[in-house]
């Protein structure tokens, strides 16, 4: 990257970083659902196709705005816009993966540095095709097993390993009722990014949620909640290792982490694309 893209990239990373605290959302910080945004446009990638991935920022269209996967990622979209009003050279498809970057760097306490590169493009709203926007269903469904999981994580060209890293990051955040439908954070500390995780995953005596919500699970005091999707990966002997690594490891997660991360953040891209 040229010395003028790093000043440009790193004063819109200064930005970023400068609206994460928000007292009015969720535990007071953008950054759980900056990396969940980030997560999702990279994560409709279909490595047989080479279609879908960050390349395009194709979420701003439908159907992919309406997967239900995306529920509250609009907020998220809105967040950012100020941002991107301020540097109008940005596409939004680098914003959108930056952001999530700048806010996993920041709530690992800058010990997980992901590696990211600019010059993705954006799909332009008056040519883009219906072809040009992955269909709805290829995110990951919580309420599936390790199959399921697999399946998912393939299509793009993950290995399990990369799929347990992965999924570390429901160490941030929370489920809304009024969007994936579940309830609940999966950790004490939501807005910073650790091995947590795997360490209640594993520790914890997990039990079936009675409520009038999808299947999930609880702690024994109802403070937590781990989905299918979790609970699944200390059930498959081949993952269940790689939780206990992880659970006893943290800079191994990091560095796993920030690797498979970076990775999904690249799929689709085509810098030679035009806007």
């Amino acid at each position: 990257m040229q010395q003028t893209q790093q000043i440009q990239f790193q004063a819109v990373s200064d930005d970023i970083k400068s609206i994460l605290a928000n007292p009015d959302w969720d535990d007071g910080s953008l950054g759980p659902v900056f990396v969940r945004l980030a997560w999702h446009a990279a994560g409709t990638y279909d490595k047989t196709t080479k279609t879908g991935g960050t390349n395009g920022a194709t979420m701003r269209f439908k159907p992919e705005s309406s997967d239900g996967a995306n529920a509250g990622l609009e907020h998220a979209r809105n967040f950012l816009e100020p941002v991107k009003a301020k540097h109008d050279w940005i596409s939004y498809a680098d914003l959108w993966t930056l952001a999530g970057v700048v806010a996993v760097e920041e709530m690992s306490n800058g010990q997980c540095k992901v590696p990211w590169e600019g010059g993705r493009s954006d799909k332009n709203e008056k040519t883009i095709t219906v072809k040009d926007i992955p269909p709805n269903g290829r995110l990951p469904d919580a309420a599936q097993g390790a199959p399921h999981i697999r399946e998912v994580f393939y299509r793009m060209g993950f290995t399990d390993r990369e799929i347990v890293a992965l999924l570390g990051a429901h160490a941030l955040g929370r489920c809304h009722t009024d969007r994936s439908g579940y309830d609940g954070p999966w950790t004490f500390t939501p807005t910073k990014l650790s091995n947590q995780f795997y360490i209640l995953l594993l520790r914890i005596k997990w039990e079936k949620r009675e409520w009038d919500g999808p299947e999930q699970y609880k702690d024994p005091k109802d403070k937590l909640m781990m989905l299918p999707s979790d609970i699944a990966l200390i059930e498959d002997p081949v993952m269940k290792p790689i939780v206990k690594e992880y659970a006893e490891d943290k800079e191994l997660f990091f560095k796993d982490f920030a690797q498979a991360f970076g990775k999904l953040l690249e799929l689709g891209v085509n810098r030679n694309a035009s806007r």
